[in-house]
């Protein structure tokens, strides 16, 4: 892939997802294996990933299996088996973040960085490049003027969060969930503590803010800003959600096709990185799919609405404000249609999230099942259209391959030649009985509807060259057969094909830093020898083999309730607060150290 071709990259729990992503308009898709994934509950057995990868293949869309997780000793062994039971089943590329993979004798398969594995330096990019990575999925805090930086650093393929849900820590660097309840996030375990309520204390106890969703932000959305990643030197465009249902993958993924393809439009030498094209049954609109509401994150410098303090749930779409309560129902401002079963949610008094479902409309006149601490002036959102829901389940969106196909006569055989869009092709010669037709016009027509006919095949024949074949007559049946084994062929040659998959030669460069510490998160021996090899001098366990984590560092963010409280020394906002000096996160139960490094502008918890 060069810095020409832009892929859609979607996420899969499942073969049905990863279906449905592919016939969304996907260019590949990533989905878990049997274990090792960063998402333990979205595990898939090799035989459905091995389904998945034939399908994907007839558009030449890919599939990337996660193995994400950090590896522990006795896992090794099981871990080399299972990469190369995914290789037979054909998978195009692994997305690790352990580097025991990096000293194992791996398939000729090439290596994708997870994010996972912390991706946020210059340096540590430059220096996975080097090391044989033929990908490196980015940190989601990342600037763009960081982007075009690192672009101008590497080669490497670089790709993209532009969508879903976004961790509050840097990627790799989360031990919240393992330190309070012994489930590791770089063990695909993650049981998000940062979506959980904690008041901002100071040392001595006085409340800043009291029982808000400090540590949980809003969803990411990068969907106006594409042209700019193109430029940037992006190559592949990642939404997250490998736990998200076939619905909400279909219809954020064909949301972004769209958008890619208008910027591809603009730009004639962007090009996509699968074929065919998908007949859609519904209007994609991401915001009618769970959102806590959007932002574009640090993609242009640091902004103040990037936390959803009210709600870790799905707010979903903005519909307008209350304009009067009655006994059983309420009326809106705004245009904006509400159906019968719809969901709605919105913000009370005490500032806590309520949710409402509709049981009727009439007229101007909504009539939910309860009308309980509603009042005039509510902001009211969406967060569940029915209509639009049950358009996604009954998702009979299809992907189609065109196809063209020749005929052609060598004595009683007819030679055919069927060739994609993707400039892949199959020849097949059948006997045919040559009777002359009476008229040969009329034969022309007859052989060419048979073969334009597709069936239920992701094909669509777009034109037919009959060659000398219409000087006569075949039997209708006669022809069916032929095409029927011709497109046959077609689609099994294109499930099985591969391409030369070999992993980029990698030399041992050094690491960037002599002594990572423990989020360097090395959990086995194999680990531990890449990085020695690579001029690390001192290096610890990974926090998950600690025995005693108090005191540790917990979570590193960009996130900064300094800054969200109103008192960073170095964004002041107008209205001066004074600094209320130590701050703590307190759940009820524990409270967290803040630490806060204004030179490279993060927030520290500490255990």
């Amino acid at each position: 892939m060069s810095g020409d071709f832009i892929e859609l990259l979607s996420p899969a729990k499942d073969v049905e997802c990863g279906i449905a992503a592919i016939n969304a308009g996907a260019d590949a898709v990533y989905i878990g294996g049997p274990g090792f994934g960063a998402r333990e509950k979205a595990g898939n057995p090799v035989t459905g990933i091995g389904k998945l990868v034939r399908y994907a293949h007839i558009f030449s869309a890919k599939v990337y299996v996660a193995l994400n997780t950090i590896i522990y000793e006795n896992e090794l062994e099981g871990a080399h088996k299972l990469v190369w039971r995914l290789y037979d089943a054909g998978v195009d590329a692994f997305i690790i973040q352990d580097m025991a993979f990096m000293m194992m004798d791996m398939p000729p398969v090439p290596l994708h960085a997870s994010t996972q594995a912390n991706n946020y330096s210059k340096e540590k990019i430059v220096f996975l490049g080097k090391s044989g990575f033929k990908r490196v999925v980015l940190a989601r805090e990342l600037t763009l003027d960081h982007i075009r930086e690192i672009r101008q650093a590497t080669g490497v393929e670089l790709e993209v969060f532009v969508h879903g849900s976004l961790c509050v820590s840097m990627s790799g660097q989360c031990y919240m969930s393992h330190a309070v309840g012994g489930r590791s996030a770089n063990r695909g375990a993650c049981a998000q503590p940062c979506r959980k309520t904690y008041s901002l204390v100071d040392e001595g106890g006085r409340i800043i803010t009291d029982k808000k969703h400090l540590l949980s932000l809003k969803d990411l959305s990068l969907s106006g800003h594409l042209e700019e990643l193109v430029d940037a030197g992006v190559n592949s465009f990642k939404i997250e959600g490998r736990m998200k249902e076939a619905g909400y993958v279909a219809n954020v993924t064909a949301y972004y096709r769209k958008r890619i393809d208008e910027l591809s439009r603009d730009r004639s030498h962007i090009e996509r990185s699968s074929y065919g094209f998908s007949r859609l049954t519904f209007e994609p609109d991401p915001v009618k799919s769970f959102n806590r509401g959007f932002t574009d994150y640090f993609l242009h410098g640091r902004k103040n609405d990037i936390c959803s303090p009210d709600t870790p749930k799905s707010v979903g779409e903005k519909i307008g404000k209350v304009l009067e309560v009655s006994k059983n129902s309420f009326e809106l401002e705004g245009g904006k249609r509400i159906g019968n079963n719809d969901g709605l949610m919105f913000i009370d008094a005490n500032g806590v999230s309520r949710g409402i479902k509709v049981n009727m409309v009439k007229g101007n006149a909504i009539f939910p099942e309860s009308v309980e601490r509603l009042y005039k002036g509510a902001v009211i959102y969406r967060n569940y259209d029915h209509a639009f829901q049950m358009a996604l389940e009954k998702n009979g969106s299809v992907r189609l391959l065109d196809v063209y196909i020749e005929l052609s006569l060598n004595g009683n055989i007819i030679k055919a030649k069927a060739t994609t869009g993707s400039g892949h092709s199959v020849e097949m010669e059948f006997d045919a009985e040559l009777i002359p037709a009476r008229n040969s016009e009329r034969s022309v027509s007859d052989i060419k509807a048979c073969f334009m006919k597709s069936g239920d095949t992701p094909f669509l024949v777009t034109d037919v060259d009959t060659g000398t074949t219409g000087n006569y007559f075949f039997r209708t049946s006669v022809l069916n057969g032929y095409r029927r084994a011709l497109l046959e062929g077609l689609l099994t040659y294109l499930e099985n094909y591969r391409e030369e998959l070999l992993p980029l030669p990698g030399g041992e460069v050094d690491y960037p830093a002599k002594k990572p510490g423990f989020e360097a998160n090395v959990s086995n021996s194999k680990a531990r020898e890449f990085y020695m090899e690579r001029g690390v001098e001192e290096i610890e366990d990974a926090f998950e083999l600690k025995e005693n984590t108090e005191g540790l560092r917990v979570m590193t963010t960009k996130h900064c309730l300094k800054y969200f409280s109103g008192f960073c020394p170095k964004y002041p906002p107008k209205n001066k607060v004074k600094d209320p000096g130590q701050l703590f996160l307190y759940d009820g139960e524990r409270r967290f150290r803040l630490e806060f490094d204004c030179g490279k502008c993060e927030m520290r918890v500490y255990h």
